[in-house]
C-alpha cells in the first residue's frame, strides 16, 4: 500500500471535522447565492395576469441585472423595475418597455402610436379598450411601461408617475420558470 492510503485508513472519523466541513459548504453556497441574486440575476414573481399571455399570473421570472449596465432598455424588452408610485422602493413590477426616452406615446382607438407611427405588437391577444385618447411625452432618461394584457393591466397609463427612470430598472427578464419554463423572445 502507498503511504497516503495507509494514512487515510488510520485517520479516525471526526464528527467535529465533518460538521465544520458541512457548515463551510453551506455558508459558501449561501454567499454565492446572495452574490448572484444581488449582482447578477433578479428573481421575481408576477402576482397578476397583467402580462398574460407572455407571462401568466403567479409565474416566476429570472432577469439579468447586467443587461442594462452596458446597454439601454429597448422597446419590447420585459423589465423588472421599482414601481414609481411606491416611495419605499420595495414594490417591483414586471412590464414591457413601450416608450423610449424623448418619444411620444399616443393611445387612440386601441392602438399604440410611437411618434405618430403604429406600434406592431404581436404579443397582444386582444384589442385594447380605450375610452378616451391618451398622450404621453417620455422624458429623457425615462421609459413608458405597459402590460401585455392591456385591458387588465395596471400600468403607466394609470400611475401617478407615468414614467420609469433608468435607475429604477433592475433587470431584463430572460425567462419564466414556474410553473412553466419558457425563454422569452428578444
Amino acid at each position: 500500500m502507498k503511504k497516503e492510503e495507509k494514512e487515510a485508513e488510520k485517520e479516525p472519523f471526526s464528527l467535529k471535522k465533518e460538521i465544520i466541513s458541512w457548515i463551510t459548504i453551506l455558508v459558501s453556497a449561501a454567499l454565492i447565492a446572495l452574490f448572484l441574486n444581488s449582482c447578477i440575476i433578479a428573481n421575481s414573481r408576477v402576482p397578476t395576469g397583467s402580462m398574460e399571455s407572455t407571462i401568466m399570473a403567479h409565474d416566476r421570472v429570472i432577469g439579468s441585472r447586467l443587461s442594462y449596465l452596458f446597454h439601454d432598455p429597448e422597446r419590447g424588452d420585459i423589465a423588472i423595475f421599482h414601481f414609481p408610485d411606491d416611495p419605499t422602493g420595495k414594490t417591483y413590477y414586471v412590464k414591457r418597455v413601450i416608450g423610449l426616452p424623448g418619444e411620444t406615446v399616443d393611445i387612440t382607438d386601441g392602438q399604440v402610436l410611437i411618434n405618430g407611427e403604429p406600434l406592431d405588437e404581436p404579443y397582444l391577444n386582444e384589442p385594447m379598450d380605450v375610452d378616451t385618447p391618451l398622450h404621453f411625452e417620455v422624458p429623457e432618461g425615462c421609459y413608458f411601461m405597459m402590460g401585455d394584457n392591456r385591458n387588465f393591466s395596471y400600468d403607466a397609463r394609470y400611475w401617478e408617475n407615468h414614467y420609469v427612470s433608468k435607475d429604477q430598472i433592475i433587470a431584463k427578464v430572460l425567462f419564466r420558470y414556474y410553473p412553466n419554463i419558457s425563454w422569452l423572445d428578444d
